[in-house]
């Protein structure tokens, strides 16, 4: 067991590299941080949430920049719950789902020329081999 534990400290940090996008996506390019100040206070600290746990594995610019459908959002959402070394409980994804889908309505829905739609997994791949 205590071998098992030794192991598991040294390939952690391997784990947390590999969970890390490597591909730049054209979100990434893109603002990495919005004014909340004129959203509800629980939304004001539903963004600091999502910004300190979903940054842990790619630019915060990502979500920031993509528009997508409430299930779509969803999907997305539970998709990095379930990621390696993610860190969100039930209560943060859910927190982080309304966050998403608040900032959809108020924001970019009233301008979706300014946001990029999201991109297939084969879109993505696409990307990580150029």
């Amino acid at each position: 067991m205590k071998r098992l534990i030794q192991t598991m400290i040294l390939l952690a940090p391997l784990a947390l590299v590999a969970q890390t996008s490597n591909v730049v996506l054209p979100q990434d390019k893109g603002p990495d941080k919005i004014d909340v100040s004129a959203y509800p206070a629980a939304q004001q600290a539903n963004y600091k949430l999502f910004a300190g746990k979903c940054s842990k594995c790619h630019t915060i610019a990502r979500p920031l920049n993509t528009m997508m459908t409430k299930a779509e959002w969803e999907r997305y959402v539970k998709r990095m719950m379930h990621k390696p070394n993610s860190g969100i409980s039930d209560t943060q994804g859910k927190q982080i789902f309304e966050f998403v889908v608040y900032d959809q309505t108020e924001r970019k829905d009233k301008n979706p020329k300014a946001f990029f739609k999201a991109l297939s997994d084969e879109e993505i791949d696409k990307l990580k081999k150029q």
